[in-house]
């Protein structure tokens, strides 16, 4: 797991609101909460394999798709 060192500042002046929207952005362009719910309970590495090859699958669908409009 890499380290996550998430930080926002907060300007003067600036709404506390936005500023935790930020804070909740970053955290989610990280995954930091998906990675701790991937890791609270053991998983085997062809389940691991498995979520993985799916969501590239799904990836590719998109990508596909997305080409196939344009």
């Amino acid at each position: 797991m890499k380290p996550a060192n998430v930080e926002t500042k907060i300007k003067k002046g600036d709404n506390i609101e936005r500023a935790i929207k930020r804070f909740v952005k970053k955290v989610k362009k990280e995954r930091i909460i998906d990675d701790l719910r991937e890791r609270m309970y053991y998983e085997k590495p062809s389940v691991i394999k498995r979520r993985m090859k799916k969501r590239r699958k799904a990836t590719l669908d998109k990508l596909k798709a997305k080409q196939e409009t344009n």
